[in-house]
This record gives structure tokens, sequence and C-alpha cells, in this order.
């Protein structure tokens, strides 16, 4: 079992006590971009593991660290159940904030080369799978089929009332939202009566929808981790791109991979806890450094 071999509770502890990954005296990973593609042409079954240093490229704020505020909030004060149910008005203003600032954002680079290999390998009877922590939906725009967003996305909700799911674009997500969400400090909270914030249509519901993202305190959607673990168990190339490894359970995902001896590529913009226990390390921005690492190698008949 990929998830459930170690607790998401215990390796969160094991990292905020400081220790990190268990440090084992190991070589550095290669760089050898001639050795990668080596391996990379005769793999069959390939697994992308991405996170927000993906995004990041394209301009997507992280809302972490050092600036990392809307308003007088970071990430982690709205996107919970709680705050949603002391303020849906509020949480829905941040949402509604990101998903218009991503309908002004596009793929870059590195979503472009991932969907570009997926597309290329299929038709040579291979497989690349994305299993994603971001929620922008820019490898869907990209071209990206095989994906699996573990986290969520911003442009789907869920009615809090009938729990149906659905796909929702709409600019702005509903009349009293339109001109609201503008992260500057100063600006005061709309303060949207419930009745006027998105609502479900499915016939005779009317309840209120929420975002149909992953919140802090809530499990992963676990029929997306078993197809996660299915993925992991039959991969025999795993990449891991713009992701800090600090985040669980996707933290857990590539050294459990390398653990059965599959190689594993980490693209980044440095080192994380895990580099060690992998292959391969690339560091560079990913827009720059995936490309060459998934273009037509030349054993490619189609």
């Amino acid at each position: 079992m990929i998830v459930s071999r170690l607790t998401c509770r215990a390796l969160t502890s094991h990292l905020c006590a400081g220790r990190g990954w268990p440090r084992v005296e190991m070589s550095r990973p290669s760089s050898d971009l001639a050795d990668f593609r080596k391996v990379f042409a005769k793999a069959r079954h390939i697994a992308i593991i991405t996170g927000a240093g993906v995004s990041a490229e394209s301009g997507v704020p992280t809302f972490r660290g050092e600036g990392g505020y809307w308003r007088r909030w970071q990430a982690q004060d709205l996107a919970t159940p709680s705050a949603f149910t002391r303020s849906p008005s509020l949480v829905w203003e941040f949402y509604h904030f990101r998903r218009e600032l991503m309908l002004t954002k596009n793929p870059n680079p590195a979503h472009t080369a991932i969907a570009e290999c997926e597309a290329r390998l299929a038709k040579q009877g291979r497989s690349v799978v994305v299993i994603t922590q971001n929620i922008d939906e820019l490898h869907h725009r990209a071209g990206s089929k095989h994906l699996l967003e573990i986290h969520g996305s911003l442009f789907k909700t869920r009615c809090t009332i009938c729990g149906n799911v659905a796909a929702n674009h709409k600019s702005p997500i509903c009349p009293a939202l339109e001109g609201k969400g503008a992260p500057d400090p100063k600006i005061e909270d709309a303060r949207i009566p419930a009745e006027d914030l998105p609502r479900c249509e499915e016939s005779g519901c009317n309840g209120l929808l929420r975002p149909q993202v992953v919140w802090f305190g809530e499990t992963l959607d676990s029929d997306i981790l078993t197809a996660v673990e299915q993925e992991l168990e039959m991969c025999d190339l795993c990449l891991v791109v713009g992701t800090s490894s600090i985040v669980y359970p996707a933290a857990m995902f590539a050294p459990q991979v390398a653990a059965r001896g599959v190689s594993v590529a980490e693209f980044n913009m440095e080192d994380t806890p895990a580099t060690m226990g992998f292959r391969f390390h690339f560091e560079g921005p990913c827009g720059s450094t995936l490309p060459p690492a998934l273009e037509r190698h030349e054993t490619e008949i189609i």
C-alpha cells in the first residue's frame, strides 16, 4: 500500500520534530540528462507528480510564506471547513479571486511538455499519468488527459446539501461576487448574504455550494488515492516536478516508488527532504529542465 504504510500524522510529527527524512549516507543523485533519457526511452508506464512549483512558473501565487497573504489572511486561515461555516462570503471572495486570477494565467512549457509527452507515448502503447497537488487546472488546459487531481479543482463545486460535484467555469461564478475579492488588506469584506452566494442547480436543491478542493483538516478522496496507489505500483519511471516533498500524503509517493527500485527523477529549483533518495535530480526552472527531458527520443518510432 503506497499511502497506508505510514500514517500522515506520524510523518508530519517526524518532520515537525525537526528530524525530516531519515538520514542515510547516499551518493548525490545524478544530473546526467543522457542517462535519464536512456531510462525514459525504456519506460512503459510513467508517473509524473507535480506541485506548486510548476504553476508558480505561470505566475500563480502559492499564498504561502512571507508575503503570501490575501488581504490579512493566509490560505490556511480561509481554506478550512470552520472558516466556511463562520463566513462563507469571505471564503468565496478568496476563491473567486483565485478563480478569476487563474483565467489570466496560461500553461507554461513544463505543462505543455508533459501533455505532449502523454499524447506521443500513447500512440506507442505507453502511458503517462499526471498526479497533481495543484488545483488550477493548468495541466488540463495544456492537454493532459490522464490526470489525477488529489487536492481537487478551483473550477469544480460541491453542494453542501446534496453533495453534487459539478464543473463550473462561470466568470463570475455568481452575480454577487462580480468585482469582489480584491486582495488589498484595506478592502472591506463584502459580507454577501448566503442566499446570494453560489447555489446548487440540481432540481429542487438550491443548497449552498463550496469549492471542490481539499481543505486543511479534510481527508483526500479515497477513490482518487486508490487510483494513485495503483498508478504508482505500476509505474516503471517516476518524475517529481516542482514539489517541496513536505506536503502529505503526496510527499510519500515518490519515496515509496524509489523504495521498490524504480528510478525517480526530481525536477525542482532546489533540493528537497527527499532528494537524496532519488536517482536523478535536475535543478532549475521546470519550464527549462523538463522539455528536453521529455522530448522525442531517437528510439521512438511514432
